[in-house]
């Protein structure tokens, strides 16, 4: 028997094997349950999110042998005609390479006919958007009024370019991401079945490169498999993808934070000798500060943060440290640099220099936070010539140790309090 890649292998066959689309599950299965199923569904969503996976579930849901019925036996005989692609009333179209008008005729043609084995004819047209114009509109008639054996699921990874007249005869689904945690949970489900010994971090890593899509994830296993055997670490995820490690983002985010332009030069630099992909650090970065940043505001809710517990608490840590709306500005910062390096020659140079420029921001302060602490010194200033007073009254001495110069001996203060004196004195008032 020929060898067959993971991907098809862990293919779910059945609702309950679905995973990150709860929402979508429940509602094909109660549609079923109470017999209201549509005649046109729509799945929509990135890559690797299954949706042909979900078009094929339910294609077996409605054409089991006792069916149509949620929870069907992955065995029964159409149920496994279905999953091999040989069943005669479950037709898979590719919208890519038959999207002329010829071929939606012949595919009204075909719908009059009854189904042989099952009760439902069902089509199943995978990247739908492909469809030319002409086609679209030679299947608007039988999309709205198809006969009642017939049952039409599409799916697209782009639905923006599906005619609204289209959208507006189908039950529409959005498939999300799935999560990292899901996916890691899952591959580390299937290492156990296949007897492969991988580490923890060596599974976030390559759910952080799948982003979001599960077929990613389980094809990027099944290389690494190849490429190491039955033992896989961290390390061997990072130097087959070019990946960047959790460790190596958070250090240089450490360095952003405390403005150690130093560090962050000598990190950039042995990423680039290594071969890394630079853009993919600026977006990690993002995705990093993005998540201090839900921390900043959120305090102990880790509000839809998708990483492990080790991380949680790093985010928690540097969050602590620093002002949410500096956070912003470095995104800020972080994002123009992202976008400058998609047409850049020397991606090096342009996010090292962002890098540094972010480093100053989290190190400059901003006109808001210098004028709140002149306030409060001024407030304190107030206090301490009050309290000489008194004490000139009491015992005719002035203290030396209460003298306002102290509180001033500051070089981000000293140097602006004359300039902003004024205006704190009208804040006061």
């Amino acid at each position: 028997m020929s060898y067959q890649v993971l991907a098809r292998k862990w293919r779910p066959q059945t609702f309950s094997e679905v995973i990150g689309q709860d929402h979508v599950i429940q509602t094909l299965s109660n549609a079923i349950e109470s017999n209201r199923v549509a005649h046109a569904y729509l799945f929509v969503g990135p890559r690797g999110t299954g949706k042909t996976t979900l078009a094929r579930i339910m294609a077996k849901a409605l054409n089991c042998s006792d069916g149509p019925r949620k929870d069907f036996n992955p065995l029964d005989e159409n149920c496994i005609e279905i999953a091999e692609g040989r069943s005669i009333d479950v037709i898979e179209i590719d919208g890519a390479s038959n999207n002329g008008v010829d071929q939606v005729r012949d595919l009204r043609e075909s719908a009059k006919y009854a189904p042989t084995n099952g009760k439902f004819k069902i089509y199943i047209i995978d990247e739908v958007h492909m469809l030319s114009t002409a086609a679209f509109n030679a299947l608007l008639k039988t999309l709205e009024e198809p006969p009642a054996h017939v049952k039409f699921i599409f799916a697209t990874t782009d639905v923006h370019k599906v005619l609204p007249t289209i959208l507006s005869r189908c039950q529409r689904f959005d498939l999300r991401k799935i999560s990292i945690n899901d996916i890691v949970k899952n591959l580390k489900q299937g290492c156990i079945r296949e007897k492969i010994k991988i580490s923890d971090d060596a599974l976030y890593a390559i759910a952080r490169g799948a982003d979001g899509g599960l077929r990613d994830a389980v094809s990027a296993l099944d290389q690494l498999i190849s490429f190491k055997g039955k033992n896989i670490d961290e390390d061997d995820v990072l130097s087959i993808f070019g990946l960047v490690s959790k460790q190596i983002i958070e250090h240089l985010t450490e360095a952003i934070l405390k403005s150690d332009i130093t560090k962050i030069i000598e990190i950039v630099n042995n990423l680039d000798n290594s071969g890394k992909d630079l853009q993919r650090v600026a977006v990690e970065l993002i995705e990093n500060f993005r998540n201090i940043l839900i921390f900043c505001y959120s305090k102990e809710k880790n509000i839809n943060i998708d990483a492990s517990e080790s991380q949680l608490l790093v985010f928690k840590k540097q969050a602590s440290n620093i002002d949410g709306n500096r956070i912003l500005q470095i995104i800020d910062c972080l994002i123009d640099t992202d976008s400058r390096m998609r047409y850049a020659l020397s991606k090096k140079t342009f996010l090292e220099t962002g890098l540094i420029k972010c480093s100053r921001v989290a190190e400059t302060m901003t006109i808001i936070e210098i004028i709140n602490e002149l306030s409060e010194l001024k407030k304190r200033d107030i206090k301490i010539k009050s309290d000489e007073n008194v004490n000139f009254k009491n015992d005719g001495k002035v203290s030396k140790n209460s003298s306002t110069k102290d509180l001033y001996n500051r070089p981000s203060i000293e140097k602006i309090v004359k300039t902003f004196d004024s205006k704190i004195t009208k804040k006061q008032n």
